[in-house]
């Protein structure tokens, strides 16, 4: 379903992407179009971009193309859904200890909506970081992994 959504395809486009959207929530999803989670996030994103157009934009984004954001965000695991205002990075509480992207796919288109106009109304207001509306149960668990460089 990833054709149905814009993609991204480098370092270039991803930047322009991000420095030019305003008063809109930007969803970039980092991923591959052949991994079966990434489909069905996919599939979550092109079936609610329509109702959710006024608060936001979405993109896949190939997380192989463009290992600059990969490295920066440190997306390990695959898809990871990051979320930008007015070129800001918006953190979101999922109740993980990780603040900055969104590992894994919703479980509901509504669980992605609700989220977005989240997002879209803590930006507005002027706020870095908002609380997910998601049900922890249907987040995503998993450990950080730290290493010793």
């Amino acid at each position: 379903m990833s054709f149905l959504l814009p993609k991204l395809t480098s370092k270039k486009e991803v930047d322009q992407v991000i420095k030019t959207t305003e008063d809109l929530v930007l969803v970039l999803r980092f991923g591959r179009d052949t991994d079966l989670v990434c489909m069905q996030l996919d599939e979550i994103l092109s079936k609610t971009a329509h109702d959710v157009s006024k608060m936001a934009t979405v993109y896949c984004v190939d997380s192989d193309s463009v290992p600059v954001y990969t490295q920066y965000f440190d997306i390990a695991l695959i898809p990871a859904t990051i979320f930008f205002f007015n070129g800001q990075h918006m953190k979101v509480d999922y109740g993980t200890p990780d603040h900055t992207k969104f590992i894994g796919s919703f479980k509901t288109k509504q669980d992605f909506i609700d989220l977005v106009e989240v997002i879209y109304r803590g930006a507005m207001k002027g706020k870095l970081m908002v609380r997910s509306p998601i049900d922890p149960q249907n987040i995503t668990q998993y450990e950080l992994l730290y290493q010793d460089i």
